[in-house]
């Protein structure tokens, strides 16, 4: 059966006559967006969805865009309007976008060498790149991966297991891995993220094996605290697998002071393991590198290019300082990687990654380093930045706001402030909250929000070099406007 969907060399044309009507339709979306959102509420939409009669294809690719345009297209949240702010989304690069359309198109999978042949070479590369870039030295290495909770699950799994290999050397190899367990913990920012308390459990360690390491005003990691935990472990013959640093927390951007932290661990003999998967925009600023010192210390880095290089979901990676510890990611499977391929050198993926089957992502950040460059993007982190920290600026002098702490990187937490001084801190909570929804309620905005002390915040996360400090004052005004239209009758209702 010859089928007219099947990509191949006699549908070729078809293939690009269709792809081209997707690409003109999202062209246009993206040229006519005049909010990142619509608000449109799940009890309207999920109807419109749920009708789809799955069972009865359309008859052409036209009808299907078109449906789709109601169903997605129309709703989308659109993370390249200035007035998008939320969470850690970025606008993508159009190199990054050609990457993607490449490799979707040819469907390479980057596990072994025989289903990815120059795809595996180009993502080593890139990994090489990397690591030279953090400064890990010679014996680096490491691999893509979807996200930066795969890269820190992937990253703690050598740490567990070089722990449980330095447990056994002194104490004897005859130990079980299950013996050996409960004793391991993890030390990690109390402002870290939470896919370290999440790899603990799936590592059968269980989320009380990490240890929340209390922060500074600056809401970074406490040298002093570190150490005191780490002598305390060692009094009650616990072992310290891995402390977990953070360039660039979710909430607030901070980067714990990397050398003292890694000094600390260099003296206990620790593994350290540096989440930058915010902060690793940085490798390529002309401005700010100096932000990242010590992370060349790192056992183990988590970077994600598709937070701060502008690509496209998913792309992100996991580098270790020494090759020889992601040995603790091999399986050797007859049907696909056996043991003689390595001792022939062939050079499989799979070798050193949790997944099996992956994606060619490398190839969106490998067309853009092409095409831009390292500093055409670094250019545009440090823009993002400069944008956040005149943003904290604004904020600071803004009597209806208390902003938390000066960002490091693009982000800002804050707090609108009722005018009467006798309003109640709860009520401060739910105006806050309501102006959130209010914005997303009518697409204007789309903000994030989060607890700091327990007491609802709101969020900035500046990634769009378009957005201006007149689209931050504008929202400032919304919110404002919102959360006190809301205290003032609550007010009232309460007289």
């Amino acid at each position: 059966m010859r089928s007219p969907h099947l990509l191949n060399d006699r549908t070729a044309e078809d293939y690009r006559r269709t792809v081209s009507a997707g690409v003109e339709r999202v062209a246009a979306r993206l040229a006519h967006v005049d909010r990142p959102f619509t608000g449109v509420s799940p009890p309207d939409l999920a109807p419109l969805v749920d009708a789809v009669d799955l069972e009865r294809p359309l008859p052409d690719a036209a009808d299907a865009l078109a449906e789709l345009d109601r169903l997605y297209l129309r709703d989308a949240v659109y993370f390249h309007h200035p007035r998008y702010l939320a969470h850690l989304n970025c606008p993508v690069v159009i190199p990054a976008v050609l990457g993607e359309a490449v490799l979707s198109a040819v469907n390479s999978s980057l596990d072994t060498w025989d289903q990815s042949a120059g795809g595996t070479l180009i993502e080593r590369r890139l990994i090489d790149w990397t690591a030279e870039r953090i400064g890990l030295g010679p014996g680096a290495d490491g691999v893509f991966t979807s996200g930066g909770s795969q890269s820190n699950l992937q990253a703690l799994l050598l740490a567990r297991d070089e722990a449980c290999d330095a447990v056994r050397k002194e104490e004897g190899a005859e130990l079980r891995t299950a013996e050996i367990l409960p004793r391991l913990r993890i030390l990690a920012s109390a402002d870290g993220h939470f896919s370290v308390r999440k790899a603990a459990a799936v590592l059968g360690l269980g989320y009380e094996a990490v240890i929340q390491v209390p922060c500074d005003e600056h809401r970074r990691m406490q040298p002093a605290a570190l150490a005191a935990e780490l002598a305390r472990l060692q009094r009650e013959g616990l072992v310290p697998m891995a402390v977990a640093a953070t360039a660039g927390t979710t909430d607030f951007g901070s980067i714990d002071p990397l050398p003292q932290i890694a000094g600390l661990c260099a003296g206990y003999g620790v593994w350290l393991h540096v989440d930058a998967a915010y902060g690793c925009g940085l490798l390529v600023s002309d401005r700010r590198r100096h932000l990242l010192d010590g992370i060349e210390r790192a056992d183990s880095v988590t970077v994600d290019y598709h937070k701060s290089f502008f690509q496209p979901v998913s792309s992100s990676a996991v580098l270790v300082r020494d090759r020889a510890t992601l040995r603790h990611a091999t399986y050797h499977a007859d049907y696909l990687n056996p043991e003689r391929m390595a001792a022939e050198q062939i050079p499989n993926q799979v070798d050193k990654s949790l997944q099996t089957t992956r994606r060619f992502d490398a190839l969106k950040l490998w067309l853009t380093l092409r095409i831009m460059g390292a500093d055409g993007i670094g250019e545009l982190f440090d823009e993002v930045c400069d944008r956040a920290a005149h943003g904290w600026r604004l904020l600071a002098s803004d009597p209806r706001f208390e902003v938390v702490v000066e960002p490091q990187l693009s982000t800002l937490v804050f707090r609108y402030v009722p005018e009467d001084e006798a309003a109640p801190p709860e009520l401060a909570d739910a105006a806050n909250l309501h102006a959130r929804q209010a914005l997303a309620a009518a697409g204007t905005a789309v903000v994030a929000g989060t607890k700091v002390d327990g007491r609802d915040h709101l969020k900035f996360t500046v990634l769009n070099p378009a957005t201006s400090l007149d689209d931050i004052a504008a929202v400032l005004d919304l919110i404002a406007e919102h959360a006190s239209a809301y205290v003032g009758e609550a007010l009232v209702r309460a007289a």
